[in-house]
């Protein structure tokens, strides 16, 4: 399942790759990638996965690089 998320005050593109890198390597993530440029993450969930505990790591992965980002959807 491919989901679009928009984030809220991602400050540079270095935060986004740091992201990116981290997100990527959730075991509940197939693929993910984070845009700085549009403020939007594309994720695609593995199969089987449960969507809302991927979105709770994937969310604590985001502060940890970027405290003041959010994910919003």
């Amino acid at each position: 399942m491919k989901k679009v998320y928009k984030l809220r005050d991602l400050d540079c593109a270095n935060c986004a790759a740091k992201m990116e890198s981290a997100i990527n390597k959730l075991p509940q993530v197939e693929a993910a990638t984070v845009s700085f440029f549009t403020q939007k993450m594309t994720v695609t969930y593995a199969e089987g996965a449960d969507e809302a505990e991927a979105l709770a790591q994937i969310r604590k992965v985001i502060r940890r690089v970027e405290p003041d980002c959010e994910v919003i959807g």
